[in-house]
């Protein structure tokens, strides 16, 4: 017998918050779609799982830990709980995972401040006395994903499943090639020395379905290589297209309909195609993606804009409601199988020569310079960050991380803490054992990007050392050891 368990709960703030996801600062209080948590609690076969899928920009996993300390039921096994985010940038700013105690919570922005002169001020565009504070947001984070958790398994019934794959045209690679070797998140397309995109896309859409001891639907869990930002641009509160999503299912299948959305290795993917580039509705203010005298095109509709979160969620809800109409066998047992092990990945590192250049360009900036405001932060990002990372080396050499793993009949569910870049997830995906493997980034964990090596060639963010602790060859290692053991988890070594 399968028992599985639904809850939500409403994690829409009730006064201004910072948002968190950008280089420049961002405060609001319009709330254009409510954001959530949605907990899945599955128990079968002597085992359990709980999903906790969260409507912010990473799960780091010192507010998991937070959260698990939180949970009162005996029942629960803390160490099972797997919280993953959609990644939207229009939710709360809160601290987040802190790995090396060395660190001492210090970030690029913070470390710029030890370099830049005496007379020279920082300008902030938020300020904590104008929103809620980062700790107080992860302090209610932290008990609503307990909430969330404990009210789901509390709801656990008799019940059975589906499985089903769709194709929705969501996730496109967002790093741009040019005939210098070179690359760019965000890159312009419209110049002779495009050449191609750095990557590929996946347009699978992964899909359980969960029905009661009636053969009635309660919920949808749905896997997608693309994070949710539409609306990362904007000042809004947003649950992005995960949000249209659950209003369509909603409004076809009953008001008491779950959605478990999670985002699949997705690092160097995103919702807008850099080829046919539609311009943003209004004006937006990261510099990146800011283009000059842009080409018309028929294409998508903004995907900075309400429009384009409605179109893709109407793309994964037509992908959703055909599978189910092909549903001709709901199981009501399977194989359940549990681990979870922490996994050592060598951490990237910098040379010599590259901390004392970033040294010198910090310098260089600074030279006359009176202000500081967040556009100079994410000019002088990059070196900050190789900085910070000089001086990390010299304490550690490896990185531990969570890695969870499930087998739930023929299905796999395994996590990790990473922007992965999509590559990595094929590789997994194409060697699995398992007939469907749902893959979860930024889950039990929040630690940067993790680029391929051709990415690292190109440079440019999400490549940059700047933007994650690991590297290629941690990349590989991460997939070997989680083939591993989803394979063991199916009896094939």
């Amino acid at each position: 017998m399968i028992k599985f368990g639904w809850a939500e709960t409403d994690i829409t703030p009730t006064k201004k918050i910072a948002l968190k996801g950008e280089f420049f600062e961002r405060a609001t209080t319009e709330v254009e779609t409510p954001i959530t948590m949605t907990a899945l609690a599955i128990e079968a076969d002597g085992e359990q799982t709980i999903f906790c899928s969260c409507d912010i920009v990473e799960a780091p996993l010192v507010m998991v830990e937070a959260a698990r300390k939180q949970i009162k039921d005996p029942t629960i096994d803390p160490s099972k709980i797997i919280v993953s985010s959609v990644h939207i940038h229009n939710s709360y700013t809160f601290p987040g995972d802190n790995p090396y105690p060395f660190e001492k919570g210090r970030n690029s922005l913070k470390m710029l401040m030890e370099y830049k002169p005496a007379d020279c001020e920082y300008i902030p565009e938020v300020t904590s006395n104008d929103c809620m504070d980062p700790q107080e947001a992860f302090d209610f984070l932290a008990a609503s994903i307990a909430k969330t958790v404990e009210k789901a398994w509390a709801n656990r019934k008799p019940g059975g499943y589906a499985t089903g794959f769709g194709r929705a045209a969501v996730g496109m690679n967002r790093r741009v090639c040019y005939s210098d070797g070179t690359a760019k998140m965000w890159g312009d397309a419209d110049t002779a020395t495009f050449t191609e995109l750095e990557g590929g896309n996946d347009n699978g859409v992964e899909m359980m379905f969960v029905y009661n001891d009636k053969k009635e639907l309660t919920g949808v869990v749905a896997n997608i290589a693309c994070p949710a930002q539409v609306m990362e641009q904007r000042s809004v509160i947003s649950a992005d297209y995960w949000g249209k999503v659950k209003i369509l299912l909603r409004k076809k299948y009953g008001d008491g309909i779950f959605l478990l959305a999670l985002c699949a290795a997705a690092g160097d993917q995103c919702p807008r195609d850099l080829v046919r580039w539609v311009e943003p509705e209004t004006p937006i203010k990261d510099p990146n993606v800011i283009r000059i005298d842009p080409k018309l095109r028929d294409a998508d509709p903004s995907m900075f804009d309400v429009k384009g979160t409605w179109k893709i969620g109407r793309r994964i809800m037509n992908e959703i409601e055909e599978q189910l109409e092909e549903v001709t066998e709901i199981k009501t047992e399977a194989v359940h199988r549990h681990v979870v092990e922490d996994l050592k990945l060598p951490l990237r590192r910098v040379t010599d020569a590259e901390c004392a250049e970033a040294k010198r360009e910090i310098a260089e900036f600074f030279k006359g310079k009176k202000k500081l405001n967040y556009i100079d932060s994410a000019a002088l990002y990059v070196y900050a960050g190789t900085i910070l990372r000089h001086e990390l080396q010299e304490h550690n050499s490896t990185l531990t991380i969570e890695l969870q793993a499930v087998r739930f009949g023929d299905l796999a569910f395994v996590s990790n803490p990473f922007e992965l870049f999509l590559d990595y997830g094929n590789q997994i995906r194409a060697r699995s054992e398992a007939r469907q493997t749902f893959i979860l980034q930024l889950t039990n964990g929040d630690l940067g990007y993790l680029p391929t090596e051709k990415a690292e060639k190109h440079g440019h963010y999400s490549a940059y050392v700047s933007s994650g602790y690991i590297g290629h060859e941690g990349g590989a290692l991460l997939v070997a050891e989680t083939l591993d053991v989803i394979n063991a988890l199916f009896d094939k070594v």
